[in-house]
Formats: structure tokens, C-alpha cells, sequence
């Protein structure tokens, strides 16, 4: 049985939203608190059992490399200045971790991403992460899915339950029944408006996929602006194998807007054991003000 052994994370993104934030600066650099949207994508990865994980970037990502090297001079000198404390922030990674990065030399969309991976994945299941999904779970999100795959061997997609009026902003799926947290898919449709959705039962950035889905990138035929759509891909795949919807338990983030991301700073701040307390404090005394 093989095990889910890879990650893909699509980081070539130009992040406009954010600007003027990320005009230099990638959007899976910014932070919650004290950490890079991308690492708390890998952190759930490397909870999961994943220990390869693949970066497909772009030209203006060479900071999310950086962020996952060592850097020898910082690490040096809280070395010599005994600050040990902050020496162990600095690895991002553990050793038996491999850190992989692949260039989507144009941005042909998610599908085509996730095809860029093919080479190193080869025949073997693996995940897919967007940073932009910051999931706060216990256990990971990630680690629930490679579980339900583990038990059911086919792919798997996190899926949660949204407001009617947002489906055309998610890939919706249909579903057998409506019971239970594992539901066997009938049907995938991209950004549907709220009359034609299907269900509520939306994807978020959270995907464990055989291997088989590559060969539906290759076919699938281009969208607008020529981009290959992973949900198109996965429709295609569900004609020849299972793929389930996982309702994962657990807060999801939208940290590739403004108020989701504001949302995962106040609710990361609170939970965190520097801060958090104090934090909490300052939020009271401001809704205090506020009321009077």
C-alpha cells in the first residue's frame, strides 16, 4: 500500500489582492503572527506523514526557498549568543524533509500547477495544499483526509458547507447522500451561481488525489485564458474511479482576502502562548471603548 509520501503546494501566484503588500513580497510569506502562511501549510503536511514536499513557483518566489534553507549567518549568531530559544524557530523544516521547487513558467491556472508535479510525483498518491487555506484543526486537516484515504484508497477532497449566495466562489460538489463526513462525489461544478449550485458543499484548498488524475490534466481542454482547471480534471476522473468529499472538522481561513485574513490574525493571536493573553486583554478594553 503506498503511503501519501508528497505534497504539492501551487505558490506561483501573483497575490494581487494584497498589493501593494506583495509586490515584492509573496502572498504564502505573509504572516499570522509570527509565521509564513506557507509553513503552516507544510507543518500540516509534515503532521500527515508527507516528507517531500514540492513548491511549484514563480520567477518572484525566491523567498519561500530562502524561508526553508538554513540561513547560515542568523543561525550562527544566536549560536554564539547562546539565544537557543530563537536558533529553533529557525528550522522551518525537519531534517528528513525534502523541500523540492519546480517553475510554472506561465500561469495556465491550478490544473496545470498541479500537472507541473507530475515528474516527481510519478505513480504515486499525493497531496495538494493552498496556503491561502489556513485550516486550524486538531487533528490537521490534512492528517484527517490521508486517514479517510488510507481506509477508502481513492481520492479525496476537503470540502465544507458555505452560504448559498457564496457558491461561485468554490468549486461545488454533488454528493450521493448528504449524511456523514465521508460522502462519495457524483459531480464537481467550478464557481456555479447560487440558482444552478448543486449543494452548498463547497472545495477548499485541501486535496489527497491518485495518481490518475494526472493523465486527465494532460486532456482536459483549456478554460478561459487558456487555463487548465483541477476541477475539470477531477469531473473527468470521477467518471473512471471513486473520489469522495471529506467534510473536515475543523475553522477554515480564506487568508486570500483581506477580512480572512484579518479573521486568522485575531483568532492565531489569541491561541498564541507569547501573546495571547495580553492580546485578548487589548481586545476587551477595545470593545469596552467601543460600547461606551
Amino acid at each position: 500500500m503506498k503511503k501519501i509520501r508528497k505534497a504539492v503546494f501551487p505558490v506561483a501566484g501573483l497575490g494581487s489582492r494584497f498589493l501593494p503588500a506583495t509586490k515584492a513580497n509573496p502572498k504564502e510569506m505573509l504572516p499570522v503572527v509570527d509565521k509564513p502562511l506557507i509553513q503552516y501549510a507544510v507543518e500540516e503536511a509534515v503532521a500527515a506523514g508527507v516528507t517531500d514536499m514540492i513548491f511549484i513557483t514563480g520567477r518572484t518566489k525566491r523567498s519561500i526557498a530562502d524561508h526553508f534553507d538554513k540561513a547560515y549567518e542568523l543561525e550562527h549568531e544566536l549560536d554564539m549568543k547562546n539565544k537557543h530559544d530563537l536558533l529553533k524557530l529557525c528550522e522551518t523544516v525537519p531534517k528528513h524533509v525534502n523541500c523540492i521547487y519546480l517553475r510554472q513558467a506561465e500561469p495556465l491556472g491550478l490544473g496545470h500547477a498541479v500537472l507541473c508535479a507530475a515528474p516527481i510525483v510519478n505513480d504515486e498518491p499525493f497531496a495538494v495544499l493552498l496556503a491561502d487555506d489556513l485550516i486550524d484543526a486538531e487533528p490537521p486537516a490534512l492528517k484527517q483526509m490521508v486517514d479517510v484515504y488510507n481506509y477508502h484508497r481513492c481520492s479525496v477532497l476537503g470540502t465544507m458547507n458555505v452560504p448559498r449566495e457564496q457558491t461561485r466562489q468554490y468549486g461545488i460538489v454533488s454528493t450521493l447522500t448528504q449524511e456523514g463526513r465521508v460522502q462519495r462525489m457524483t459531480g464537481i461544478v467550478e464557481k456555479p451561481a447560487p440558482e444552478k449550485a448543486p449543494t452548498t458543499q463547497a472545495v477548499v484548498g485541501r486535496y489527497v488525489l491518485t495518481p490518475q488524475i494526472f493523465e486527465h490534466l494532460r486532456n482536459v481542454q483549456p478554460g478561459a485564458g487558456g487555463e487548465i482547471q483541477l476541477t475539470d480534471a477531477i469531473a473527468s476522473l470521477l467518471k473512471e474511479e471513486a473520489v469522495l468529499a471529506y467534510q473536515f472538522e475543523g475553522t477554515r481561513y480564506d487568508c486570500g482576502s483581506k477580512l480572512g485574513y484579518m479573521q486568522a490574525q485575531v483568532a492565531f493571536g489569541l491561541k498564541h502562548p507569547d501573546v495571547g493573553a495580553e492580546f485578548a486583554a487589548y481586545l476587551k478594553q477595545m470593545n469596552e471603548k467601543a460600547a461606551g
